[in-house]
């Protein structure tokens, strides 16, 4: 096609006039506080791995990140607001493995992951474990397994939500052990963990840095973890797969998102951010004493996990029959 001179010049002139602002944008960003969701409750595992990335990414970027947590509904609250916030860079998800479960889950969502949100990177991931009220007379995971055998409907499990995948976890264990114990859902690990401790449920699989605290001080017994290989944490302590579910593995990834349409100078900035961020020293030290792992990626390779994690976990569903309104 024979585009006439001037047009052309004027057709040059607008496209460059157009990358004019985001280029701007993009330097001058970010000018004011960043919100940083969180899809659970302060001082739970999710939280705590979000306080420590966005308090370096503050000191690196010269700018407060404000975290709100918005817990509930298995994520899906603060999915949903992120999802309907200004695509400018300045709210910002913390999405944990949760947000893709819920696709699978639930019978109907007003968001959809993959068209309303955008990946900017996965920053860690946290393994989970296998504990129990140390009224519970067990001291090993089979021990476990005969003792609700031998004690139908006496047993019940909290997780951070249903369908959360602390929740899944467990579910898959009593399931593939054909246990009758009853599921109560909790508002996020940390209330889960304080009624643990309490004795008003006896076992979870909870992530292991919400655990751990009460693991070191007795308070609760560390059974098993559901990691493929044993932690360096727990040298002692065996998987689920070498004990009593052949294979077995699961954890409780973490990264970050934001709405749709966000400028992708923006999401780029974001993106070197977090990584830069994640291979900090200080950052490093500060997650290897909660048992999480700085994981670090590019956008397009975040975007490819979820779409990975969004097969698998519709897969696990489907075989568990958990459905959720």
């Amino acid at each position: 096609m024979n585009i006439p001179h001037t047009l052309r010049r004027t057709l040059l002139g607008l496209a460059a006039a157009a990358c004019l602002p985001l280029s701007a944008w993009a330097q001058a960003y970010p000018s004011k506080p960043i919100t940083l969701l969180v899809p659970f409750p302060p001082g739970g595992p999710t939280d705590l791995v979000a306080r420590v990335l966005a308090k370096k990414m503050s000191e690196q970027m010269g700018q407060s990140i404000v975290i709100d947590n918005k817990p509930g509904a298995n994520g899906n609250i603060a999915a949903v607001a992120a999802a309907k916030a200004p695509a400018d860079g300045y709210t910002v998800l913390y999405n944990t493995s949760s947000i893709t479960l819920s696709p699978a889950l639930y019978k109907s969502l007003t968001y959809d992951v993959m068209r309303d949100l955008a990946p900017v990177a996965l920053t860690a991931v946290v393994p989970l474990a296998l504990v129990v009220n140390p009224a519970v007379p067990v001291n090993n995971v089979r021990e476990f397994i005969a003792y609700a055998k031998a004690n139908p409907a006496k047993l019940s499990y909290g997780s951070a939500g249903n369908g959360n995948v602390t929740h899944l976890a467990a579910f898959q264990l009593v399931k593939h052990h054909d246990l009758d114990a009853t599921h109560v859902p909790y508002r996020g690990s940390a209330p889960a963990d304080v009624d643990l401790v309490a004795g008003q449920i006896q076992f979870m699989t909870d992530t292991i840095n919400s655990v751990m605290p009460f693991v070191k001080d007795k308070r609760l017994k560390l059974l098993a973890v559901t990691t493929s290989q044993r932690m360096s944490l727990f040298p002692d302590v065996p998987t689920l797969g070498e004990t009593v579910m052949p294979g077995f593995e699961a954890g409780a990834w973490q990264g970050i998102m934001v709405p749709a349409n966000t400028p992708k100078a923006v999401v780029q900035r974001l993106n070197a951010e977090i990584n830069k961020a994640l291979q900090s020293a200080e950052v490093k030290e500060k997650l290897a004493l909660q048992g999480a792992e700085p994981l670090g990626s590019t956008s397009e390779e975040y975007g490819a996990y979820v779409k990975k994690e969004l097969a698998r976990w519709a897969a696990v569903v489907k075989a568990t029959g958990v459905t959720l309104e």
